[in-house]
């Protein structure tokens, strides 16, 4: 079986992009089935390609789906609802991967790993979300150093979206919004929660015994469609199965299975695998594109370039080079290589009045702009278009570093300053970077194109910022990327820092009022920098009133950078970035404000120790016992606060323990006066 591999915000297979059609199968009451071949071939037939385990499969389980053309992702089980750093759970979770892997980790059969799936939201307070998302970093670090062509991951839901590893290959989000206008509006949001990697739904399911059948199956259906529709590399129904086994019994009272416990088809099951038979993208106006390239002195840069712009799909479009007074051969190469070509000359004036001659140049009534280091992807006009047949006015899309070939790219790859998007909300753009930028041709006029002073950079932040002045907006498509080649030496990322910080200190005097007293852009929206989005050590999260929000993130106005790439993560580059992390804002700052200054640190007080930590085996839920604590008058915390209730001056969090063989516990986290919780006289006291 041809192995999965990551393809930018895509899944691939071989030289093929798939959209992975997955199903959970168990754990079932009794374990595995004597027999695998008949469910496999009835799922294969279904239309699905890949099972999605709670457990670690066996060489048996896997070579009935290899003979059954299945992908199977495992899942890692260990003690993950619980305090599982109170509890010692990790050495035998890192025993139990090293174990799985070591076993039957090179099977073909064998795609993925869930490294765990769903550490509830009041248990990852309750540890320090930094701290859980630090943990499953170390897993999926451990199972990459074994099997590192496996598709690495954790199974997130949104009630701790902040917990999302940075080393994962993908973003897995386990979803229940049974109206589809919300189901398309939150997949729209995934892709920003993703950063530049794959979104895949992990798990997506009704619960038919509520519901009824048809409810069931009609939910399924356009569920697929829009999971396909939006962009993401794939979705899991929950689950083949009604049978179903969870935290040590066997669960009756929900029937999210496409057969019944006795085996028979439900409605959902055809409606899947119809839906699954006939999954297209949507039939729909696609406008034409004139693609611009301005390029200076670009001999080795523009070839790569013109190959992947001429093998775009879908769409009907010209390609204008405009050579911006070359002395290297760029143009000669370009009329020699690529006949097909638009070749436009002009003495050397700059990026913004290479731009601008490309686009009077330009036939079509779209114009898409990119750089000559960056390589479209294939798709990435006829995902963009939709913008277009939406209405919007510009639009753009994520630029991707390609994989690195050394520790040095990736070490740039990783560093702060590369160009970003600027997102208001999960839809609309403040900014969208010159190598991503399309619009429309007569919003393109009306606001006089480029400023031709902008000679080297600042010139797409001037030209969005008098768009939208202009009553224009701009759209954005998360699945429209470019790789863009990030510079290739330090001194050549520094240049370019110094480069950027000049370019700021035009824009400070054009538009003055878009910028602080010290010299900051005021942006409006989020700056979105390519790593997923993520807890670290000084985030505020939006919890929700006593933690009870059922979609929890960060609030952050600049979200994390990438990871180092795996290959080249080691102490030296390391090292390396965290000097020019520090160095290049210093370096840009000098440039733009004639000062040498980083970033401002958030000015966020610092955690008071608790006075007491207690556990209680209540059997009961936290949200039983909070609602006690409120009758008895205590008032409830605030939405981003890192504890739950108060009553005069002290505070408390709760949390509960749950899982196999774990009987219910609530833990207690107490500031201040612990003797006014009157629980307390039957309290296991912590360490």
């Amino acid at each position: 079986m041809e192995r999965l591999d990551i393809d930018g915000k895509f899944l691939r297979v071989g030289d093929r992009r798939v959209f992975l059609r997955m199903v959970t199968y168990g754990p079932f009451p009794g374990g595995w089935p004597a027999d695998f071949a008949e469910d496999f071939q009835r799922i294969k037939a279904a239309g699905f390609s890949a099972l999605r385990l709670y457990e670690w499969p066996d060489s048996r389980l896997l070579d009935a789906a290899e003979a059954a053309d299945l992908q199977v992702f495992a899942g890692l089980k260990w003690a993950y609802s619980c305090d599982f750093f109170r509890r010692e759970e990790l050495p035998k979770a890192e025993a139990a991967l090293t174990s799985g892997l070591a076993t039957t980790g090179d099977h073909p059969a064998l795609a993925g790993v869930f490294v765990a799936n769903e550490v509830p939201a009041d248990l990852a307070r309750w540890m320090g979300p930094a701290k859980v998302r630090r943990t499953l970093e170390s897993l999926i670090a451990l199972g990459k150093a074994s099997c590192p062509k496996l598709i690495w991951c954790y199974g997130n839901y949104p009630g701790t979206e902040y917990l999302e590893p940075g080393n994962a290959d993908l973003t897995a989000m386990n979803v229940y919004l049974e109206n589809e206008d919300d189901f398309r509006a939150y997949l729209k949001r995934l892709h920003h929660i993703a950063g530049d990697r794959p979104v895949l739904i992990s798990e997506f399911g009704l619960d038919s015994r509520r519901n009824g059948q048809e409810a069931q199956a009609a939910t399924l259906s356009w569920a697929l469609r829009a999971a396909m529709e939006a962009g993401t590399a794939g979705m899991a129904i929950y689950a083949w199965s009604d049978r179903w086994f969870n935290a040590g019994s066997e669960v009756l009272d929900w029937d999210f299975g496409l057969i019944d416990r006795d085996g028979r088809d439900k409605a959902a099951l055809a409606a899947v695998r119809d839906t699954q038979a006939g999954l297209e993208g949507s039939e729909t106006a696609i406008p034409e594109f004139s693609v611009i390239i301005c390029t200076f002195n670009g001999h080795d840069r523009i070839r790569s370039c013109l190959r992947a712009t001429l093998a775009l799909q879908g769409v009907d479009f010209e390609v204008v080079v405009v050579d911006d007074g070359s002395n290297d051969g760029t143009s000669e190469l370009v009329a020699r290589e690529f006949p097909e070509v638009r070749l436009i000359q002009i003495e050397q004036s700059g990026l913004s009045a290479a731009r601008n001659a490309g686009a009077e140049a330009a036939s079509r009534e779209i114009l898409a702009f990119t750089d000559d280091d960056c390589e479209p992807d294939p798709q990435w006009l006829s995902e963009i278009a939709k913008c277009f047949t939406d209405g919007w006015d510009a639009a753009g899309g994520p630029n991707l570093p390609p994989p690195p070939s050394n520790g040095i790219e990736a070490v740039v790859a990783g560093a702060p300053g590369a160009a970003s998007h600027v997102m208001l909300d999960d839809v609309e753009a403040e900014h969208v970077p010159g190598c991503n930028l399309v619009v429309r041709r007569s919003t393109y006029f009306a606001i006089g194109g480029f400023d031709p002073a902008y000679r080297t950079a600042g010139d797409d932040v001037d030209f969005c910022w008098r768009l939208r002045d202009a009553g224009f907006r701009i759209g954005f498509s998360p699945t429209a990327f470019v790789w863009h080649h990030r510079r290739p030496t330090l001194p050549g990322y520094l240049r370019q820092q110094r480069g950027y910080g000049r370019a700021e200190a035009m824009l400070m005097r054009k538009h003055p009022q878009r910028f602080s007293p010290s010299g900051d852009a005021r942006w409006h929206g989020t700056i979105y920098t390519g790593g997923p989005v993520r807890a670290l050590n000084e985030a505020v999260i939006y919890h929700g009133p006593m933690g009870m929000a059922g979609y929890q993130g960060v609030i952050a106005r600049v979200q994390p950078l990438r990871d180092l790439d795996d290959r080249f993560n080691t102490p030296v580059s390391r090292l390396v970035l965290a000097g020019i992390s520090w160095l290049a804002p210093r370096i840009r700052a000098w440039e733009r404000i004639r000062r040498f200054r980083g970033p401002v640190p958030p000015d966020l007080p610092a955690a008071s120790p608790p006075f007491l930590e207690f556990a209680l085996w209540t059997g009961e839920e936290r949200e039983v016992i909070l609602r006690r604590l409120l009758d008895d008058g205590w008032k409830i915390g605030g939405a981003t606060d890192d504890w739950d209730i108060e009553k005069e001056g002290t505070r408390v969090l709760v949390a509960t323990e749950r899982g196999e063989g774990i009987e219910k516990c609530t833990l207690f986290r107490v500031w201040g006066d612990a003797s006014k919780l009157e629980v307390l006289e039957s309290a296991e006291v912590l360490s």
